[in-house]
């Protein structure tokens, strides 16, 4: 039987979103085009590592995983990114 690698055993559906609407973040690494970005060819850069970009979306992935949707503002690409990919830019604080 074949060894199913997934990212976490962790799923992230059980606890609210990290992430919020509007928040700042920054991408954590370089992503490329893996084929679902129309426009562009595969393998073709969509973020740098350090590029900036909000959080306007929130969707799932495989009953598992929170996949945000990040508008980065130097290029206006909307990007899915998982948690592990991205930071925020300004830690939020609670009163």
């Amino acid at each position: 039987m074949t060894n199913i690698s997934r990212d976490s055993d962790v799923v992230e559906l059980n606890n609210p979103p990290l992430y919020n609407y509007g928040q700042r973040v920054r991408a954590r690494r370089t992503v490329r085009n893996d084929g679902t970005f129309m426009g562009k060819e595969i393998g073709e850069i969509l973020c740098n590592k350090g590029d900036e970009g909000y959080v306007v979306s929130i969707g799932t992935f495989l009953q598992q995983f929170y996949i945000y949707g990040v508008e980065f503002v130097s290029t206006g690409y909307r990007v899915g990114m998982k948690r592990k990919e991205i930071d925020p830019v300004e830690i939020v604080k609670e009163i």
